[in-house]
């Protein structure tokens, strides 16, 4: 009895046949299975998708990101490449892998013998991790990759990187009386806590960067002192980029936030910039006879939850940003709250269902939290919904409830309550400039934002003289008192002289 062989044998050896012919019949290589021909001649390079291939700001002993670059063979013909090296061989911060290989430091950071086909390319990955110098200021740090190709040609990237040198702190506690001062950065690890009966005091240009999560978990007092042009900086540690166009810095929710404990009392904030939190400043529940929380010429800016949270207790806040929270800009329960000359800014552009600029309310769950003053004077209050201020009040007869909205820009429904709405301009879109247009730079691809006042702005001299003079210059330190009057908002409309 015959056996058939198996289709699937005949069918390899017809196709190994096929192959065979090809290949032999393909001298030019033009079916792709005939010897590729490799150039020597030094006039045919590689090209770079970059000449120099730069990193952000590194912090020193932190290992950076990987970026990328692709080197390509324009040329018919192959190119060999004999080795791939870091100048400065063992002594170089940089990692480098080329199309899969590692450039150990160990053999002097060198590689050799790759191969890029006429019309292909390969990769090559670097990392850097920038040596301590024990230094306050930033410093350069670069290197060059040297490709040696076989026709003698030398070629070269160039890497770059900036080395930032930080104090690194992991459960950090303050337990005493601390002052810091401005020099390099405090990076945070895990959170940073202020004991009870601890204060602890940042001075002019004081940063922290706080890695993913971290808080600041304040149950003594906190003192931030900054000045105008030499802030202090909460804010995350990535210092990267998330696209060539987007720093990490400029993204919500990189690091956690700030709570002030019940037992936290006279926190003063001037000059800060806090931003890019999960939340900003959270303020438990405390005593109205002391006060909790002052937070002047200040920014909370691109927060993934509540910008600003008040619960029952006393607060006074003036010059001060608070913008593109995922929550509300302030989420007040209950308590004592003044804020003059305020900007709450709800263009939060991560999410469509974000929160309010204001919203306020007298009780949490069935439990009632008396709103003894809420009063918001000068202020501006604009943001993508149609109505920017809501809230939950039940007026119950013999409990305190005391809101007041007087000179200010708000983007709300107008109401015909006289007694607490004074002086009003409502942005209900028949304004010049409703909404986004108020303000300066609304950059939505690059997230960059200025919400400074233009000139058609509807905000601009409605505010109240007399309560201006109690801040008669603005968050940049603008003067309020040099034309028709203060305008809403914490900045003051500034003409710009003609360069």
């Amino acid at each position: 009895m015959t056996r058939s062989i198996p289709y699937y044998i005949v069918f390899f050896f017809l196709l190994s046949s096929v192959l065979s012919i090809a290949s032999s019949c393909d001298d030019s290589g033009l079916l792709g299975f005939g010897d590729e021909k490799f150039t020597q001649d030094p006039s045919r390079t590689l090209t770079f998708s970059t000449d120099t291939l730069r990193f952000d700001t590194i912090i020193s002993t932190v290992g950076s990101t990987t970026k990328l670059v692709k080197v390509f063979n324009f040329n018919e013909d192959g190119i060999r490449i004999v080795s791939v090296r870091l100048a400065e061989g063992k002594k170089s911060m940089f990692r480098v892998n080329v199309d899969g290989e590692y450039l150990p430091r160990s053999a002097g950071s060198i590689a050799y013998d790759f191969e890029v086909r006429g019309g292909d390319s390969l990769y090559v990955r670097a990392e850097v991790t920038v040596d301590e110098r024990n230094q306050n200021e930033v410093f350069d740090v670069s290197d060059t990759l040297i490709f040696y190709l076989e026709s003698g040609r030398e070629q070269k990237l160039t890497l770059t990187a900036k080395g930032m040198d930080a104090y690194h702190w992991r459960e950090k506690v303050v337990d005493q009386d601390t002052t810091l001062t401005a020099g390099r950065p405090f990076v945070v690890y895990d959170s940073l806590v202020v004991a009870e009966g601890a204060t602890l005091t940042m001075l002019p240009g004081v940063k922290l960067f706080f890695h993913d999560k971290a808080e600041l978990r304040v149950h003594g007092t906190l003192k931030a002192l900054g000045t105008l042009g030499n802030e202090v900086v909460f804010r995350g540690d990535r210092t990267d980029r998330m696209f060539d166009y987007l720093p990490y810095d400029n993204t919500p929710s990189r690091w956690g936030g700030i709570r002030l404990f019940s037992t936290s009392l006279n926190n003063e904030f001037y000059h800060t910039d806090i931003h890019s939190a999960q939340f900003g400043i959270v303020c438990d529940r405390s005593e109205l006879d002391e006060m909790k929380l002052t937070l002047e010429n200040s920014v909370l800016h691109n927060i993934g939850g509540h910008g600003l949270k008040l619960e029952h207790c006393r607060a006074l806040v003036a010059n001060t940003q608070i913008s593109n929270v995922l929550g509300d800009c302030v989420y007040q329960i209950g308590g004592w709250s003044e804020f003059v000359h305020c900007t709450f800014a709800q263009f939060y552009p991560w999410e469509a269902n974000r929160g309010m600029a204001l919203y306020l309310t007298n009780h949490l769950a069935d439990e009632p939290y008396p709103l003894y003053h809420a009063h918001f004077v000068n202020c501006l209050m604009s943001g993508y919904p149609d109505d920017v201020i809501q809230g939950d009040l039940d007026e119950v007869e013999g409990e305190h409830l005391d809101y007041f909205f007087g000179y200010s820009y708000l983007n709300t429904v107008e109401t015909d309550d006289a007694e607490r709405f004074v002086g009003i301009v409502y942005d209900n879109g028949e304004q010049a400039l409703p909404k986004e247009k108020n303000f300066v730079r609304f950059d939505t691809y690059n997230f960059l934002y200025d919400f400074r006042l233009k000139e058609s702005s509807g905000a601009r001299n409605i505010g109240d003289v007399e309560v201006a003079a109690r801040y008669p210059f603005d968050r940049y330190g603008m003067a309020r008192t040099l034309d028709e009057g203060p305008d809403a908002g914490c900045y003051e409309f500034v003409v710009k002289e003609e360069e």
